[in-house]
């Protein structure tokens, strides 16, 4: 996948690169500057967001199963925000997806949508679970974990280094 080339398209929205436009760079900086998306993610990126483009690339250039892709609903020149498929930190292999969203794209159901679509796509790659790690009182995304049907495995502090509600959906099994 090169930058500007689609991921996933679902039934509102197309996953696609971060790229350096004006546009994105802008929304990045938006976003990532927000107390009210930032205070769950455990503060604002410490790189500015080319940076981050730069950085979000180089994962999906080493394996084209991971990376963080702008969120767009169809027919907007906007991303609502971020979908993310990578390894969780001090893991052993296991894979995180996570969504970040500007606070003018909640509750529209983009993150469920978003993260319904990249897990479908982790597990045709081979991907046998996945993990989602929620902050203790972010009601909203533990929402969208129920969701999305993953099951809460109980309080960890193993990835981040902070106490995360964690949550698993396991691969369907295929019989033949």
């Amino acid at each position: 996948m090169t930058v500007g080339e689609e991921l996933l398209r679902t039934e509102r929205l197309r996953l696609r690169p971060w790229t350096t436009s004006a546009v994105d760079l802008a929304r990045l900086t938006d976003l990532y500057g927000r107390d009210e998306v930032t205070r769950w993610l455990g503060g604002s990126p410490k790189l500015p967001p080319e940076e981050l483009v730069a950085r979000w690339n180089a994962v999906r250039a080493q394996d084209s199963r991971f990376g963080s892709w702008a969120i767009q609903p169809l027919g907007t020149a906007s991303a609502a925000g971020t979908v993310l498929l990578r390894p969780l930190p001090n893991g052993v292999g296991e894979v995180e997806v996570g969504w970040h969203l500007h606070p003018d794209s909640w509750g529209h159901g983009y993150a469920t949508e978003a993260a319904r679509a990249v897990i479908e796509w982790a597990f045709a790659a081979g991907v046998p679970e996945v993990y989602a790690v929620v902050r203790p009182g972010n009601q909203p995304s533990m929402a969208v974990c129920a969701r999305l049907g993953m099951q809460p495995v109980g309080r960890f502090r193993r990835w981040y280094g902070v106490e995360l509600e964690t949550f698993r959906l396991m691969a369907p099994i295929v019989v033949e």
